[in-house]
C-alpha cells in the first residue's frame, strides 16, 4: 500500500513511528509518499523520495505508450507508483480508492482501516493522511486542533488530487486515442454506434475505476478545498465520490457539494443516530451547526444522491458504518461495495421523494 501525507516524517525512526503528529516542517503543503507493508503485527515503512533512472522512465513510458511525454525531464517515485497502481488495476481489475480519513486518527488507525477497505471490497486503497491527532491533546481542544490542521492541509490535498488527475490523464490518454480511432474507423457514418463502440472498447482496455471517499472530518478538509477559487480539486477525476458521515455543516452544503465533478455519482451518507457527529456538534459551540452526515433536513444538492442509513439494521449509532458490525446489513454492504467500486449504488434502495433521500426500509 502507498500513503500520501503532509505529516512530518521522522527519518531517524522506523515503522509507524516515522509519522509525526504535526504538519511537515517544510510547511503543511509538503507532500511525502511512503510504501507500507505489514507482516503479522509489524508495519514496515519506506520513504520514497528518489529520482528515477532514465532507463526506468523510458521502460514505463514504453509499457504504457505515453503520449505527449518528455522522458528527459526528471521523474520521481510518484511516477513509478502511478505505473504500479495502474498496472495492478488493469491486470487484476481492482478499482482504485483515494481515501481521506477523519478526526483523531493516528497512522495505525488509518492504515488498519485502509487495509480493511481493500480486503472487504477488493480495492486498491491510497490513503491521504493529514495530521489528525490533535497534537497529542484530547477532548474539545483536540477536535479544534484537528479542524485547524484539516484547514491547513487543504493545499496538500489539492496538490495530491492534481497529481492523481495528472497521472490518470497521462496513463490513459494513449488508450483513449486508440479506442477512439478504432471506433471511428468501424463506424465512420454512424455517430451513435461509434460512441457506443468507443465506450465498449474503453471499458475493455481500462477495466477499472478511480473513486474518492472522505470520512468524517475528512469532508471538512474536502469542503474547504472545493470552496477555494484556486483549487484544482474541482476538476473531473473520479468515477464516484462518497462523502461518509460528513463532519461539515449541513447549512449551505450545496454550495460546495454541487462543485464536485464525477463521472457516475456523488453520494452523501447520513445517520441521525451517529453519536460521534452528535458529540462533534456539541464541542465547538456556536459555529457547530447541524452536521451534514447527521441531519436529514435541507437535502437540496442538485448533484448529490443522499443515502439515509438511520435505523437501518446493525447501523445503530455507528460513525464508520462502512466496516465492522454494520456490514451484517447485507444491502448496506452491497451499497458500499458498489459505490466504492465506481458503480451506481442506489438502484436497489427505496427513494423518499419528500425527503430527497434513499434508504434501506
Amino acid at each position: 500500500m502507498y500513503v500520501v501525507t503532509n505529516r512530518s516524517i521522522k527519518k531517524n525512526k522506523k515503522g509507524l513511528d516515522m509519522f509525526g503528529e504535526t504538519p511537515s516542517e517544510k510547511g503543511p503543503n509538503e507532500l511525502r509518499l511512503l510504501k507500507i507493508d505489514k507482516a503479522g503485527k509489524t508495519w514496515t515503512v519506506d520513504l520514497l523520495d528518489d529520482a528515477l533512472t532514465k532507463t526506468e522512465v523510458n521502460k514505463i513510458a514504453s509499457e504504457f505508450s505515453l503520449k505527449d511525454f518528455d522522458p528527459t525531464k526528471p521523474q520521481y517515485a510518484s511516477f513509478r507508483v502511478a505505473a504500479e497502481v495502474f498496472r495492478a488495476a488493469r491486470n487484476q481489475k481492482r478499482n482504485v480508492l483515494f481515501f481521506v480519513h477523519g478526526f483523531n486518527n493516528n497512522m495505525q488507525a488509518v492504515l488498519e482501516r485502509a487495509v480493511n477497505l481493500e480486503k472487504r471490497f477488493g480495492l486498491q486503497v491510497i490513503p491521504f493522511s493529514w495530521p489528525a491527532n490533535g497534537g497529542g491533546i484530547s477532548g474539545a481542544l483536540s477536535y479544534k486542533s484537528d479542524k485547524r490542521d484539516a484547514k491547513a492541509s487543504v493545499g496538500a490535498l489539492d496538490r495530491a488530487l492534481a497529481k492523481v488527475r495528472g497521472f490518470l490523464r497521462l496513463f490513459t490518454e494513449s488508450t483513449r486515442e486508440s479506442c477512439w480511432a478504432k471506433a471511428t474507423k468501424e463506424f465512420p457514418d454512424n455517430l451513435e454506434l461509434r460512441d457506443a463502440r468507443y465506450a465498449e472498447l474503453l471499458e475493455k482496455s481500462c477495466p477499472f475505476t478511480v473513486n474518492f471517499m472522505a470520512h468524517s472530518m475528512g469532508n471538512y478538509l474536502y469542503k474547504n478545498l472545493l470552496m477555494s477559487s484556486a483549487s484544482e480539486g474541482t476538476e473531473l477525476c473520479f468515477d464516484n465520490v462518497v462523502l461518509v458521515a460528513a463532519d461539515a455543516n449541513n447549512k449551505e452544503h450545496q454550495t460546495w457539494v454541487d462543485r464536485i465533478e464525477c463521472r457516475v455519482r456523488t453520494y452523501v451518507t447520513i445517520n441521525e443516530n451517529d453519536t460521534a457527529l452528535a458529540a462533534s456538534r456539541a464541542k465547538s459551540g456556536q459555529d457547530q451547526l447541524a452536521r451534514l452526515g447527521h441531519y436529514l433536513g435541507n437535502l437540496g444538492s442538485q448533484r448529490a444522491h443522499y443515502i439515509n442509513v438511520t435505523d437501518a439494521p446493525w447501523v445503530r449509532t455507528s460513525h464508520a458504518y462502512f466496516e465492522g458490525m454494520a456490514l451484517k446489513n447485507k444491502p448496506l454492504e452491497q451499497f458500499f461495495n458498489d459505490a466504492l467500486n465506481g458503480k451506481r449504488a442506489e438502484s436497489a434502495l427505496n427513494h423518499d421523494t419528500a425527503g430527497n433521500y434513499y434508504d434501506f426500509s
